[in-house]
């Protein structure tokens, strides 16, 4: 089942960075985002975009990589 997320406009902000190849992911539990190298400013939203489906890492804990978008971030996007 799938539900609706209303995003704000800094969570679009942040995907939208991600889609432009200009965000990390670390690897844990509760991955924290990076753009352009800096660490974003509202980790929350980070924790809030991933649990929802719409980021994904493939960054062990500690570690950094490029974040994704899932298709679910792409249309939230669109």
């Amino acid at each position: 089942m799938t539900t609706a997320v209303e995003l704000s406009g800094r969570a679009k902000a942040m995907l939208r960075a991600v889609a432009a190849g200009r965000g990390e992911l670390s690897g844990g539990r509760e991955p924290d985002l990076y753009v352009d190298g800096l660490p974003c400013c509202d980790q929350t939203v980070t924790h809030e975009l991933v649990n929802a489906g719409l980021l994904r890492t493939h960054a062990r804990f500690g570690v950094r990589v490029g974040a994704e978008l899932t298709d679910l971030g792409h249309a939230a996007i669109a």
